[in-house]
Order: C-alpha cells, then structure tokens, then sequence
C-alpha cells in the first residue's frame, strides 16, 4: 500500500504557474551612498506574449512612473522620467532599473510592473511588497559656508540699551523740570502785575493847568515861627 501511494504522488503534476499569469519578486531594501541604485525586477511567465513593457513606479500608490523599457523578441527601447536618471534592461526573466545621481528627497518605495502587451490577452503582475530605496544624505564632505563676520561693538549690548534708558530717563526728567519752573515763573509774573500800585502820579509839568489834585496840599505855614 505504501508503495502504491508513493507512485501517485510520483505521477501527480507538480503545482505550476496558471496560464498567462506575470509573478514579480523584488529585494525590500536598498541602501544608497553613492546616489546610484540598481534594482532587479525578477518575474515569471508562462504565457505566449511576444511583446512586453516593464515600468518602475514610485510611492505607495504608483502614482509617479519613474521610468520603463519595452521589448520584443528582437528588439528593446527605453525611456524615462524627466525628473529621475534611470535606464531599463531586459535580461531574460529579469528587469533591471539602474537609477544614478539619485538625492536624499527621492527615497520612497518603488514597484516593478510588468506587462504582456501584445499578442491578448493583455496581462499584468499583481502589485508586489514593493522594494523601498533609502537614498542617504551626504555626511562629513559638506563644507561649512563661509560667514562673513561683521565688526562689533566692544561694549556689551545690554550695556547699551541701559545707558540708552538711563539717557532718556534723564532727558525726560530735565525736560519736566525745565516746563514746571517755567509755568511757576509765568504765574508769579502775573501776581506781581496784579499788586502793582495803580494809583496814577501827579506830573510835575502840569501843576499849574487845572487838574486835580490827587494829594493834599502841605500847609507850609504851619512851620513858620
């Protein structure tokens, strides 16, 4: 009996890839320090398409198409983004994407997408886990820009700003003083005009011409003996 079992499973098809079905496998990370990168979209088909396309999309929802290459049985062409340097190669069952002069703001996650164009059905792999390129930020070689030192002043600044208070406090002060004195001169001016002696004086020239007389005349007789 156990030798009966042995020869079913010996004859039973091993599982395959269902007809015209795209699988891709992708490394989840890459580490980039010289800002060049190259990742390798391996895939497996099994379907009778002589004309394929193979793109590389960037974040997680593939909206930017960094670039693609197509291919027949005979001849490739490529081509890409404006904002990325990356060049596509077809080598058998894989795609290669080779990305260079790459910064620190284009890290993200990337897909590879591949497509059986031509002849139909047309087909395409289903998203994959997708590889996430992790493009460092240069260190140790960035120059220190050069500042230009403006001269400064040798007395602290707080020192300045209370002399500049202890200066406008004192000229406030003076100024006050100076207005109060003035007012009190003012005021006793008038006081002083207010207790004049308004009592008009008798001119000597005119004794003789009929006016009043304002004073009593003296009785020098009184001091005749």
């Amino acid at each position: 009996a156990v030798f009966y079992k042995q020869m079913f499973f010996s004859l039973s098809p091993l599982p395959s890839l269902p007809e015209n079905k795209i699988l891709v496998s992708q490394s989840p990370l890459l580490i980039v320090d010289n800002k060049n990168a190259t990742l390798v979209c391996n895939y497996t088909y099994n379907g009778t398409a002589e004309e394929f396309r193979a793109s590389l999309h960037k974040g997680t929802d593939s909206a930017v198409e960094v670039c693609f290459i197509s291919w027949k049985t005979t001849k490739n062409s490529s081509n890409s983004n404006e904002e990325f340097n990356c060049q596509g190669i077809h080598d058998k069952d894989k795609v290669i994407f080779n990305l260079w002069n790459m910064s620190a703001n284009q890290t993200d996650i990337y897909f590879c997408k591949i497509e059986a164009m031509y002849p139909p059905p047309y087909v395409y792999n289903e998203k994959s886990n997708g590889t996430v390129i992790h493009v460092k930020g240069k260190r140790g070689n960035l120059q220190t820009p050069i500042q230009i030192l403006e001269p400064q002043s040798t007395i602290p600044l707080w020192i300045m700003v209370t002399m500049t208070g202890v200066l406008g406090f004192y000229s406030m002060l003076i100024t006050a003083v100076f207005i109060d004195y003035w007012q009190k001169s003012k005021k006793n001016m008038y006081h002083q005009s207010d207790y004049m002696n308004m009592t008009p004086r008798h001119p000597p020239y005119q004794k003789n011409k009929g006016y009043p007389s304002y004073a009593p005349t003296r009785d020098y007789t009184a001091y005749r003996s």
